[in-house]
């Protein structure tokens, strides 16, 4: 039998599909296809932050009821199977199950129960030990918590993710130690807000913090990096900062999603800090790792956002000079309190658009600037991409700091680290050479 996967979404989403996968493979022989005209199942697993993300459901059920083989079955997961349940069942009749994004445990159970709803808040899979994911490559996503305790005005990952539970030190410490065997050099750790770690567990637990849970993993022998996503500004801790600095295998690059440069427009998405305390974290952290590279997200546009406010996210942008930036205009969610504000406070569609152009194309010029200051630095590089063609051969991969670089002619190792010199910039990206 063959399931086809389609995830959307975050990497949350993406872990999401692999436990799914793992179960399926494991105890229902189920063999993963590219093709879904092929498949015995068909998992479409949802993200309710997309925009119109139920019109893009139904019509995406429409084109694999169509193309899909007899007797295969639809199931809808994830976060838009959360909070539409039921409602996807009457709307589609070509839907076998729903599965909520909190229940993904239960798929081995489900696809044997025609036309089921799982999408219970209140269920906990954090005790639940999945089966192994077939790791290949060098990099592997391992969650840490799930579900949100925030209460962030734009934001529908509370209602359709469940209140927040930290999966247990162990479980963590077991999945990261058997994705060294099988070759993992760097872990991607997950949750909502990662640096939260801790808050909250299902069953008796030693007290631990994410700092803490960042010493254990550090011992784990075989893994060389971790990274994790996203930690909040609020929870941005001095503890938090100086093991971030310490940690030898932590690396040096972080995502520290903003929202907004206006503390008024902040306390109104109900993010819990001002401009100052986003800044002063980062002058913080600067301090203790001048080189790091940070990453955020910023929304244009947001209810009541004045001139004045925006400028302040531009004011931002030019002192912490993001290396990445992941920015969208303000569009309002069911399920969101921002979805009930007057719609006096609603911005322009034009206007926000401006902004965001002007937004993006600030950085662009920041992140040119920061390319070119990058020729003659030396970095250490893990190589996670090695490509041949009629022009040659190149290998790419990416620094502590999360700079990705391209090595042309040179046919490194997967998961081989390389010391390289930046030697140009081209639009923004980096290529290198391999030192000694």
């Amino acid at each position: 039998m063959k399931v086809f996967i389609q995830t959307l979404g975050c990497a949350m989403n993406e872990r999401d599909s692999e436990h799914m996968l793992a179960e399926l493979e494991s105890k229902e022989g189920y063999e993963l296809t590219a093709d879904s005209s092929e498949a015995d199942l068909i998992l479409i697993n949802t993200c309710s932050v997309r925009e119109k993300p139920e019109r893009r459901l139904f019509s995406e059920i429409g084109q694999y009821a169509q193309a899909k083989k007899q007797g295969a079955k639809i199931g809808v997961c994830g976060c838009t199977a959360s909070h539409m349940g039921g409602e996807i069942l009457r709307k589609s009749p070509h839907v076998d199950f729903v599965l909520g994004a909190r229940n993904i445990s239960k798929i081995t159970q489900i696809i044997h129960k025609p036309k089921a709803v799982e999408v219970d808040l209140d269920y906990d899979d954090s005790l639940y030990a999945f089966e192994g994911v077939r790791s290949s490559g060098v990099k592997a996503l391992l969650n840490i918590s799930i579900g949100c305790d925030k209460s962030c005005a734009y934001c529908i990952v509370p209602h359709t993710r469940g209140k927040e539970i930290s999966i247990p030190l162990d479980l963590i410490l077991a999945e990261a130690r058997k994705l060294a065997q099988n070759g993992i050099k760097e872990l991607l750790l997950l949750g909502q807000n990662v640096n939260n770690y801790g808050v909250r567990f299902s069953t008796e637990h030693a007290p631990i913090d994410f700092a803490g849970l960042l010493r254990e993993l550090e011992r784990v022998e075989g893994i060389r990096r971790i990274r994790f996503t996203s930690p909040h500004p609020l929870h941005m801790d001095d503890e938090f900062l100086h093991e971030f600095a310490r940690n030898t295998k932590v690396c040096k690059s972080i995502h520290i999603p903003l929202q907004s440069g206006s503390s008024k427009i902040l306390k109104s998405m109900r993010r819990g800090y001002s401009k100052e305390w986003f800044l002063n974290r980062v002058e913080k952290l600067k301090s203790l790792v001048p080189d790091v590279g940070i990453s955020t997200d910023i929304i244009v546009g947001f209810c009541g956002e004045s001139d004045e406010d925006f400028a302040h996210t531009l004011d931002v942008l030019e002192q912490v000079r993001f290396d990445t930036l992941y920015s969208f205009i303000y569009s309002p969610r069911p399920h969101t309190r921002a979805f009930d504000f007057d719609e006096s406070l609603s911005v322009p569609k034009d206007i926000a658009q401006k902004r965001l152009s002007q937004l993006q194309e600030r950085h662009r010029e920041i992140l040119r600037e920061k390319a070119q200051a990058d020729i003659g630095k030396e970095y250490e590089v893990l190589v996670e991409n090695v490509f041949s063609d009629e022009r040659g051969c190149f290998s790419e991969g990416r620094s502590d700091n999360n700079r990705l670089i391209h090595i042309e002619g040179r046919k490194l190792d997967l998961g081989e680290f390389a010391r390289v010199r930046v030697m140009r910039n081209e639009g923004g990206s980096l290529f290198g050479e391999v030192v000694g």
